[in-house]
């Protein structure tokens, strides 16, 4: 296996400090050529002085003269805004960009990464919620692969080796359930940000973490497994499966199934984006049978958690439908994360916002950015 380069957009959270980890463990087979993150200056510093990337870029502009000050004694290029998120993943050395930035941030540079020809290892599942049509047809034309980095579709991903010519009747998305399953509406009003950040299984950010309490983070699981995986709507289904060990099924046109498993940990699932098509020996812990003696499966509530419903409408609607909802997803959880909100709120902005911005049924690029504009103002104004 060659020595790969990698960009690490978003390499200060959760996925991105993962993935740092995986490049630590295999220093012979990946190169960092770039890190980015959003405004945790003094942490993109501490990994640029570790992995010497040819470039570091940091949103914040107002703190790029401290990441200039501390790398100044290095060769590392330092760079600032968003715009410089698309230059940096078409340097030479990038082979793969792994984009973990979370929301509708992470399309454009995706977009531009594509069009050079870079290989996407996809942890920013709102690049295809957004704009997935646009997105999967610009990887099919500049011929690149679309590594995927979530468990799940990492796990439907990995159940498709060598099923090439034989199509898929179905998959099955699996769900943890997040913190309030088997909860109903009376006790769900009440419910604060503290109670929402526990989850069960897996260690996450904040805003996807509210997400998966919320459902909406399966929402845009099952949009971005249809695009992903060139599936009509009836095709994906979720699945609650509480212990988080199955993370996804493939079922084929005989009926078999085919299934993932394993113990919760992300650092398998980018691994394997980062290897594909190889597996690497690794000393991660291995799972135990007799440590989970009963793994269960249930249907997931729709009407309690209504964002689930909302994904699911918003994809049979298609054209701009899901880019709205996920900006205006992207408001209300920030508004609940700032207390300007209730947890059910955020479900009932987001169906009014679906209903107030203009609908548009064959978007461009331009039109997605303008769609996600308008859904954001929108919502804020309902919040406020």
């Amino acid at each position: 296996m060659n020595k790969k380069g990698i960009a690490v957009l978003g390499s200060t959270g959760s996925i991105g400090t993962q993935t740092l980890d995986v490049v630590r463990a295999f220093p012979d087979l990946f190169h960092v050529v770039v890190l980015t993150c959003g405004s945790n200056a003094t942490l993109l510093v501490a990994q640029a002085l570790e992995f010497l990337p040819d470039a570091v870029v940091i949103i914040n502009e107002e703190q790029v003269d401290f990441v200039k000050s501390k790398l100044g004694h290095t060769q590392i290029a330092v760079y600032s805004g968003m715009q410089a998120l698309e230059e940096v993943v078409q340097f030479e050395a990038v082979d793969v960009v792994l984009n973990a930035i979370v929301g509708a941030a992470g399309l454009r540079p995706t977009v531009k990464a594509i069009s050079c020809g870079k290989d996407i290892a996809l942890a920013n599942k709102e690049t295809l919620v957004v704009a997935g049509e646009l997105v999967m047809s610009l990887a099919s034309q500049y011929q690149v692969k679309m590594l995927p980095v979530d468990s799940e579709h990492s796990a439907i991903f990995q159940c498709l080796v060598g099923e090439e010519a034989n199509p898929i009747e179905k998959i099955y998305i699996t769900a943890s359930g997040g913190p309030f399953r088997g909860k109903d509406r009376s006790i769900l009003t009440s419910v604060t940000k503290e109670h929402a950040l526990k989850h069960p299984n897996w260690v996450m950010g904040a805003k996807i973490t509210i997400d998966s309490a919320s459902l909406m983070n399966k929402g845009l699981e099952v949009i971005e497994a249809k695009w992903l995986f060139d599936l009509k709507v009836d095709q994906v289904d979720v699945i609650v499966h509480p212990q988080s060990i199955v993370h996804s099924l493939v079922q084929f046109q005989d009926g078999s199934l085919k299934a993932q498993l394993g113990l919760p940990d992300m650092k398998l699932p980018i691994q394997y984006a980062l290897s594909y098509p190889n597996r690497l020996k690794n000393t991660f812990e291995r799972f135990n049978f007799m440590d989970y003696p009963e793994l269960t499966f249930e249907k997931p509530d729709l009407e309690t958690f209504k964002n689930l419903a909302l994904a699911y409408d918003s994809l049979r609607k298609g054209g701009n439908s899901a880019c709205v909802l996920n900006a205006a997803n992207e408001v209300v959880v920030d508004a609940f994360l700032k207390d300007k909100i209730s947890f059910l709120g955020m479900s009932d902005v987001i169906e009014t916002v679906l209903e107030k911005v203009n609908y548009l049924a064959r978007p461009s690029l331009d039109d997605y950015i303008e769609s996600d504009y308008a859904a954001r103002r929108v919502a804020q104004e309902i919040i406020n």
